[in-house]
């Protein structure tokens, strides 16, 4: 199968323009060594079996060496050797700064008391997640989520998607791990995710730091993550669900420790909460919102499948969430941009907010199903109207209004409400 195109090209030859090294973090199988490999001309692989033993070695004695190559040259799986950090950064400088040198990738974080250096100024950092559904080519990409920002004008109405609710309750559950899109049956596809799930709980959890875990704590500790997906479950709820199984037991000690693991893994991924001075501090919400690097973790992790969810179309609502908030996330990369949501006491609630790094901002409700649209767009109304207050009694710093409010459906058509917010189906977007 060819190469299709990631979002993330882009965003690598523009760090590769600026940088000496540029570092690919995500979980693993999301697609970080075959996007490098598109822009280097020499590659490493400290994971390669053949050679492992023989690259421990020379990043022991003399790491400098396995930095010899053609330029851009990909160190792959860095963090097996971390003293490769400090090396990559030393020859960045040997070499006058000059941009494009190495890339590295690597699928989990790394202690930064095994590193002397920052890397500040040699090397940038990019993340990416499993593919949006535009680069899986499921996505018409009738709507450019940038274009809605840069363009007030810009005319949506009429722009289709062509996937049914069945088809996003499968992509969902499938995810957007490139191996999958190659394998030659559904069964196959929805197999990777699952696979992925097994391999995290049974080897990645302790291989990341050498600490022994259980595998059936840490399958626990993410199914009540799934069952949780998107809401604002307490560590205490969790944890007794954990331990209510009476599988394993587990301290709150034991159930950070593991979530952290899972966290330097790229595997959960929680959402922070936006907190703006629009309502008295007391009186917002600000623990994270549970969620992963992919829909398709809580689906394996729940044990759901395509036929499962189709019953449970509240359960898939949450699900969905999740996939929006994966495919935001990768068409506004290039933008450094945050993903947060809005929730106070009063039950007021926007399950995106989406800012770029120049300050612009949308506030996006995700519904997968047409009748759930007039109360999302009720709450996006009403948080601009509390920013309209707000401004209207401040004096001095004002507030900026959101540039765009978005309801991201399961639907076929994208519209524009006489309110102004913006109906599109998740599967006409891109970046």
């Amino acid at each position: 199968m060819a190469y299709l195109n990631r979002i993330a090209d882009t965003v690598l030859q523009d760090n590769l323009d600026a940088s000496g090294a540029v570092l690919i973090e995500g979980p693993k199988w999301c697609g970080k060594t075959t996007t490098a490999e598109q822009k280097a001309n020499s590659k490493i692989s400290l994971q390669d079996v053949d050679m492992r033993e023989e690259y421990m070695a020379t990043a022991a004695s003399k790491p400098s060496l396995l930095l010899i190559g053609d330029t851009p040259r990909l160190i792959d799986e860095w963090q097996d050797a971390p003293v490769i950090w400090d090396a990559v950064r030393t020859m960045c400088d040997k070499r006058g700064g000059e941009p494009g040198q190495f890339i590295l990738t690597g699928s989990n974080t790394v202690d930064k008391s095994r590193t002397r250096h920052s890397g500040t100024g040699r090397i940038a950092k990019m993340s990416m997640l499993p593919m949006s559904l535009w680069e899986s080519q499921e996505s018409t990409g009738e709507v450019s989520l940038m274009e809605l920002f840069n363009n007030p004008d810009y005319d949506i109405d009429g722009k289709m998607s062509n996937m049914s609710i069945e088809d996003l309750v499968f992509a969902a559950s499938r995810g957007g791990w490139p191996a999958s899109l190659t394998a030659k049956t559904t069964k196959a596809q929805l197999l990777v995710a699952r696979n992925y799930l097994r391999s995290v709980c049974s080897e990645d959890i302790s291989r990341i730091d050498g600490i022994a875990r259980d595998e059936k704590t840490t399958r626990l500790i993410l199914r009540s993550y799934a069952r949780n997906i998107s809401t604002l479950a307490k560590k205490t709820s969790m944890l007794a669900d954990v331990v209510g199984s009476q599988e394993v037991s587990c301290s709150m000690d034991t159930f950070d420790n593991y979530v952290s693991a899972l966290e330097k893994l790229f595997v959960i991924q929680n959402i922070e909460a936006w907190c703006p001075a629009i309502r008295s501090k007391s009186n917002i919400r600000s623990s994270v919102k549970r969620g992963f690097c992919d829909p398709s973790v809580a689906v394996a992790a729940l044990g759901a499948t395509p036929e499962s969810l189709m019953t449970q179309l509240k359960t898939f609502g949450f699900i969905f969430e999740q996939m929006c908030i994966r495919d935001l996330k990768a068409y506004t990369m290039d933008q450094d941009s945050h993903v947060a949501y809005y929730h106070d006491r009063y039950d007021l609630e926007v399950d995106v907010t989406l800012h770029l790094s120049d300050g612009r901002y949308a506030l996006i409700e995700c519904k997968l199903g047409s009748g759930e649209i007039e109360e999302g767009a009720k709450h996006l109304l009403e948080v601009r109207s509390l920013i309209q207050k707000y401004n209207e009694e401040e004096r001095q710093v004002k507030m900026r209004e959101p540039d765009l409010l978005i309801i991201i459906t399961g639907g076929k058509m994208a519209y524009t409400r006489p309110d102004g917010v913006k109906i599109i189906p998740l599967a006409c977007l891109r970046d």
